[in-house]
């Protein structure tokens, strides 16, 4: 077998609302194209024997392993579809590397002998890798080839610890998510965003948007630091700074033995080296600091403890005993198999992903070992206990012990005083003491270091006493009760229609004073400039608004590309707009049916938080039924004022509006509220645009469900005028001597059907279409859309787009052809590749009293050579209709 296609999904998607990030993956199952599992004789058995635990429940709740069965070695053996195997394959490999990963399902897709598998991912690459690997792994069963499931184990552990968030983050980001903050990666870096548009805050790792660089940079200078403790009264250490082992045996001397050796510049403990009691030791000390900064301190060693305070906005809220990796001897086994034996406890883990971490003999170990004239072969006496590391952090394999609850009111106030004195939002004070629920006064101990971007996971996860949940104070302080992390979001989906009633709202909510971010086909708009242009309706273009610190409202289209290939780039909605839902784009991305691209669409009303409004289309079956799958409420929008979907829907309390009488009228209980007649929007064209009109109806009743009054939304329809500024390639209109030209997008039969009901309506002696043939789809969609095309004009200019998406110009002028005379046999076709050059031939020939209509691939040319055009006619300004 092999994979055709592989996508993942970021945000909610077609394939999985509830399950954001998950990998779809479509196989080719080849030669084992109609088998299962049972026709490879002892296929069980070799794969349990590589995934051992792929029969274990994936979870010690009983409710939710029943929900999420285990791959027996009897399932296998008795058969089972390949796909299914894939997905828990692909499963199990991500478990195995620390990912736990245990949601997903397979199903046959549509196309002969080819299967969908879907399955969560905690990390994107990772779950790339894992899928490929399953598929490769099976294959190599299958063949009865060897496989090295541990080299890919590694590779996905090597990705999780590369790219996972690190404890200190995952417990400040998955505090916020319960809190409903959303929460965005920014791309190439370990910054975290929380919150929408103005109202974001950043973390990185522990510091925030409130940390102070210069608090930072003093933490940073060990003596700087040490020199504002002692003169505010807190007690450090006695020390010096030295450069060379001159000034090393001289600081030795003024200071005497036990001493402390580390670089000025160096933070985790790195380059540290401890309770040194002799010349050789302070030498190797030195060398260690150095790897790390030229200037090393050397301070007295105070006898104690290692105690972790962390304070967070001024209030110490946890504190942690640390103690260095350390074996104990039994007077039997080497110290590495005292190590071994330590490393087998389920709590320790490779980096960050257990509450312990593996000890290694690393260079410093080896250093330690060999003052001490040991080798990882040495056998300790019983009871002796050796220490593998100079300082405690949990990285290198030290623990900690849980002191909140002990620590005296007076370490509290010194704490928080440090804290304080050195400018830091979130601290880490380290602390030698005998007993930290003495004073610190009273023990001779000290403060022997400030830590900016402590590390939460002695706090969150500590081997010994009460979890505490240190992410909490964080996030208290970054969103304080009250304060809004999210934007207001309108999203917009359908058929048709969808970018103009995106274009609407956004010019309704920025008349309203917000600074608004929206994103259309056309490209990505911030406060009406656009900054990238381009088809911009997928989860990137979502983020690229989200992430905008200027925006305080997003108003997002959202197409169907951009849900099939990475999902939505939100969580939740406010209000979510769905115009209509007709055939389009079949036979894509494996949807092949109408009712298919109706779950597409129907994933956006899904999305909507439980206050928030679905705003439907009732004129159409897909839209109307989508109700039934939303958790929030909804709002009907009709073009028929008797719609008896209408009716029932407002008699029992409903919200909707309606186009009746020539008026868009809001319907509330029995009340009517009129917004104003259609034909006074521009966007309506004097109310020909039938379908305009469908729009206005969508974002009046959007904007009314979210709270805007009637006169704001009347004043903004108003003052909405199309153009090729403000819509490009919607309803453009280009008016010349004795004829016009509109520009418009309607690309499917669907949106070619409203657009002949506009052309009914305007005044012409002759109407010519120029129009093109597109290649992503199906035979039978491309007639349908020329015959169509050719019942509204009397003459047409057939072109080709610059993309043909898979098909031959000869092909596409075949069908075309075919499609366009199948109703008017004797219609005047003229054939013209170029679309620029199929508009000028249009225009040099027009008849007086005629109206050309372009439905234009290239909007920016085509907008540009009928400006270039009306110059040389003498009319050189568009004008609105």
């Amino acid at each position: 077998m092999k994979i055709v296609d592989l996508r993942t999904m970021r945000g909610p998607s077609y394939w999985s609302v509830k399950h954001p990030k998950i990998i779809v993956l479509k196989l080719d199952l080849e030669d084992l194209a109609d088998t299962w599992s049972n026709a490879v004789p002892g296929l069980d058995a070799r794969l349990l024997r590589l995934l051992p635990d792929l029969e274990k429940p994936r979870s010690n709740d009983a409710r939710e392993s029943a929900k999420r069965p285990p791959l027996t070695c009897e399932q296998i053996a008795d058969g089972e579809p390949w796909g299914h195997i894939v997905q828990h394959v692909a499963l199990e490999l991500q478990r195995m590397a620390g990912m736990p990963m245990r949601w997903g399902k397979s199903h046959p897709a549509h196309e002969e002998n080819m299967e969908m598998v879907l399955f969560e991912y905690q990390e994107e690459r990772a779950g790339r890798v894992a899928a490929e690997a399953a598929v490769d792994l099976l294959n190599a069963l299958v063949r009865k080839e060897k496989y090295d499931v541990r080299a890919i184990v590694d590779e996905l552990h090597e990705i999780r610890e590369e790219e996972y968030f690190g404890p200190s983050t995952y417990s400040i980001v998955a505090e916020a998510a319960s809190r409903g903050i959303p929460y965005i990666q920014l791309r190439e870096s370990n910054i975290i965003q929380l919150g929408y548009g103005v109202n974001q805050k950043r973390i990185w790792a522990t510091t925030s948007s409130y940390t102070s660089h210069a608090a930072v940079e003093i933490a940073g200078n060990k003596n700087r630091t040490k020199a504002m403790l002692a003169e505010a009264g807190v007690p450090v250490p006695r020390g010096t700074t030295v450069y060379d082992a001159d000034e090393l045996k001289q600081a030795v001397e003024d200071l005497g033995y036990p001493i402390v050796t580390k670089p000025l510049d160096g933070n985790h403990g790195k380059g540290a080296t401890i309770n040194i009691k002799n010349w050789k030791e302070a030498l190797a000390g030195l060398k260690a600091a150095q790897q790390y900064s030229e200037a090393v301190i050397v301070e007295q060693f105070i006898e104690g403890f290692d105690f972790r305070l962390l304070v967070i906005n001024g209030k110490l809220v946890a504190a942690a005993k640390r103690t260095p990796a350390a074996v104990t001897g039994d007077g039997v086994h080497t110290i590495q198999e005292l190590i071994d034996e330590i490393n087998k406890d389920p709590r320790r883990g490779v980096g960050h992903e257990k509450v312990l971490t593996k000890i290694k003999i690393d260079k410093h170990t080896n250093q330690i070992l060999k003052a001490r004239e040991l080798t990882p072969k040495s056998v300790l006496p019983e009871g002796e206990v050796l220490y593998l590391k100079s300082t405690a952090n949990i990285s290198t394999g030290g623990t900690a012990t849980d002191v909140t609850d002990l620590v005296d009111p007076y370490n509290v106030l010194l704490a928080e005083r440090v804290a304080g004195i050195i400018g830091l939002d979130i601290c880490g004070i380290d602390v030698l003491t005998t007993d930290i629920a003495i004073p610190l006064n009273e023990t001779r101990g000290a403060v022997i270091e400030v830590n900016a971007a402590p590390g939460f996971r002695m706090h969150i996860s500590p081997a010994e006493g009460l979890p505490r949940n240190v992410a909490a104070p964080v996030v208290d302080m970054l969103f304080p009760r009250g304060a809004n992390s999210r934007i207001p979001i309108f999203a917009v989906t359908g058929t048709n229609g969808k970018t103009t009633t995106t274009l609407l709202l956004s010019h309704l909510v920025a008349s309203k004073g917000y600074k608004v971010g929206h994103t259309t086909t056309s490209g990505i708009y911030i406060q009406g400039r656009q900054l990238q242009s381009g088809d911009c309706t997928g989860s990137q273009s979502t983020e690229f608004v989200l992430k905008d610190p200027t925006v305080n409202f997003a108003v997002l289209e959202v197409a169907r590309g951009g849900m099939l290939r990475s999902g939505l780039g939100f969580q939740y909605c406010d209000v979510a707009v769905v115009t209509n839902v007709a055939a389009d784009h079949l036979g894509m991305r494996d949807i092949h049916t109408v009712e298919e691209m109706a779950a597409v669409k129907g994933v956006l009303p899904r999305t909507v938080r439980k206050s928030g409004w679905a705003v439907l289309n009732a004129d159409n079956d897909y839209t109307y039924a989508m109700r039934q799958w939303v958790d929030c409420k909804v709002a009907l929008f009709s073009m028929d004022e008797n719609s008896p979907r209408i009716r029932s829907h407002v008699e029992a309390g409903g919200l909707a509006a309606v186009y009746e009488e020539g008026y868009i009228t809001i319907y509330k209980n029995t009340y009517k509220l009129r917004i104003d007649q259609a034909e006074n929007f521009p966007i309506t064209l004097g109310g020909r645009a039938k379908f305009n009109i469908e729009n206005a109806l969508a974002a009046s009743l959007a904007a009314y469900c979210y709270g805007f009054e009637k006169d704001d939304i009347k004043t903004a329809l108003r003052t909405f005028v199309p153009s090729a500024t403000k819509t490009p390639g919607r309803m453009n209109v280009f008016r010349f001597p004795n004829f016009e030209v509109i520009v418009d997008y309607a690309h499917n039969t669907h949106g070619i059907e409203k657009f002949g009901e506009f052309l009914a309506a305007t005044p012409a002696s002759h109407r010519v279409g120029i129009i093109s043939g597109l290649g992503d789809r199906r035979e039978e969609d491309t007639i349908d859309y020329a015959r169509t095309a050719g019942r509204i004009f009397d003459e047409v200019v057939l072109r080709q787009d610059r993309d043909l998406r898979g098909k031959t110009a000869e092909e596409l002028e075949r069908l075309m052809r075919s499609g366009l005379i199948m109703d008017k046999p004797n219609l005047p076709i003229t054939y013209i590749e170029d679309e620029l050059d199929a508009i000028e031939y249009a225009v040099q020939t027009a008849r007086e009293g005629s109206v050309i209509t372009v439905f234009t691939e290239n909007i920016k040319g085509a907008l540009g050579k009928l400006e270039e055009l009306q110059e040389r006619v003498g009319q050189p300004q568009q004008q609105p209709a």
